[in-house]
């Protein structure tokens, strides 16, 4: 039992620490609230796997805090403690769903044994309710995962079966940049019992190391400088949901203590805080980095990773999906025709060779930004070879290799463009499609943006602001 909690709501002190004191000895792990309100308050930050409650308390009686507790979570067993004198109460109660009675004086013995079988049903529904979603998703795609080659299904396996469960260790999902690895990540979401829950997605590499504390954990306020106010972190805005730590690899090894803490314990505290608030949270991390032999070479804490990676989900990269290549591509057309108006509507067989043959560093993501490329510059119903930008070597080809010029060219040089914008398309559009083309090639850099498009970087951050682009 050890890890479970249990949550006694009594007014007699007496018995309610002799309970909690008992029950601690028996692996529990036992808070006491004197009253109903303060047992509601409680409820958010231990979120209890039993309550024991007497029916007769100061103020709110414990019938009408069985009603709030079913209101804030059905599946928490509540156990109503009751004098000789009030037997219907008790009965009342269990009519309205408390799992059981106990009556005074309590025999703690009694009081286990209840404790132990709240905590053995609840494990038993939560597996009942894991298989049947599970058989019922069995043969369900995973909404946004494209692909048929059998790497990818057994990916897809694996994520419904991860899906499926209500509690489960973190899952780690590791794979080359660009393989989807956070698409992944938010349709196991997507598939769980959890999907009407928060999804929190965390970028470990874009959130500075000074304030990736606060941004995980919250801070109190006065905790520092700027800290004016009280503020809830990651963790606790994730409450109910999926945190998915994408690039965990990347997080400062100062910080990871921390961040261990709150997997296994699962309670966080606040920057500043005195006391640990408990969360109901599932975890995903995601990584491209080989963080067994970082933690081998004590870059990242090894018990950290050992207990990040209790589950891992390894996605293939594109050069191992074989005709998955070919399914995204056409899945790309679509879009960027919907996004460019255009009506390009199949790749010619050569064309299908090379995005074949092509060895996709890039992975998904570079499939995407080509097939983007090639829509923007066509000006028929097929992609052939020469408006796909690629060589089969892997490397991009120059500009006097194919008769369209390309949207981006190589670092430090202006961006080759028609000097019209495409059919079908008006200026405006043409221009802020170019803006977005040359941030993708340069990595959101801005600086290399405006060289690749041949203006200052001046002009360039006019022009953000002026479509609006982030």
């Amino acid at each position: 039992m050890s890890g479970s909690t249990v949550l006694i709501v009594d007014d007699e002190r007496t018995l309610a620490r002799a309970i909690k004191a008992f029950l601690t000895e028996s692996g529990y792990e036992a808070e006491v609230a004197g009253d109903a309100e303060q047992a509601l308050r409680l409820l958010e930050t231990m979120r209890p796997d039993v309550v024991f409650s007497d029916v007769r308390l100061p103020g709110m009686d414990g019938i009408e805090l069985l009603r709030r507790i079913r209101e804030f979570d059905a599946a928490i067993p509540v156990i109503i403690m009751t004098a000789h004198g009030s037997i219907e109460g008790a009965v009342e109660a269990v009519k309205l769903g408390a799992f059981d009675y106990l009556k005074k004086p309590v025999d703690l013995e009694e009081l286990k044994l209840l404790a132990d079988r709240a905590r053995e049903n609840s494990q038993l529904r939560q597996e009942l309710s894991y298989y049947r979603r599970r058989d019922a998703a069995r043969d369900t795609p995973l909404a946004g995962v494209i692909g048929e080659s059998p790497v990818i299904r057994e990916v897809l396996d694996q994520a419904r079966q991860i899906a499926a469960l209500d509690e489960t260790p973190p899952v780690l999902i590791i794979g080359e940049t660009g393989t989807g690895k956070g698409l992944v990540a938010r349709t196991i979401h997507g598939a769980s019992a959890r999907s009407d829950r928060p999804f929190i997605e965390v970028n470990c590499t874009a959130i500075p190391a000074t304030l990736m504390e606060a941004e995980l954990f919250g801070h109190e306020r006065g905790a520092f400088t700027d800290a004016k106010e009280s503020r809830m972190g990651l963790f606790e805005a994730a409450e109910g949901g999926f945190l998915f730590l994408d690039e965990v690899g990347d997080v400062e090894l100062s910080l990871q203590g921390k961040l261990l803490k709150a997997v296994e314990e699962r309670t966080v505290r606040r920057v500043g805080g005195i006391r640990d608030r408990r969360i109901d949270v599932r975890i995903l991390a995601a990584t491209n980095r080989d963080l067994e032999r970082d933690a081998q070479r004590e870059r990242f804490r090894r018990d950290l990773y050992f207990r990040l990676a209790v589950i891992i989900l390894h996605l293939p990269p594109l050069r191992e999906r074989g005709t998955d290549i070919l399914l995204l591509a056409q899945h790309y057309l679509q879009r960027f025709n919907a996004k460019y108006g255009k009506q390009v509507r199949q790749l010619e067989p050569r064309a299908r060779e090379l995005l074949l043959d092509y060895p996709w560093p890039g992975n998904v993501r570079e499939l995407s930004h080509v097939i983007e490329r090639a829509v923007l510059w066509s000006r028929g119903p097929a992609l052939d070879v020469e408006h796909l930008s690629l060589t089969t070597s892997g490397q991009a080809a120059t500009a006097g290799e194919r008769p369209e010029p390309a949207p981006a060219a190589a670092a430090g040089t202006a961006v080759e463009a028609p000097v019209l914008p495409p059919p079908g398309m008006d200026l405006e559009g043409w221009e802020r499609a170019m803006i977005e083309q040359a941030l993708r090639d340069a990595d959101g850099n801005q600086t290399r943006a405006a060289q690749r498009l041949g203006i200052s970087r001046d002009t360039l951050r006019y022009r953000l602001k002026k479509y609006g682009i982030q």
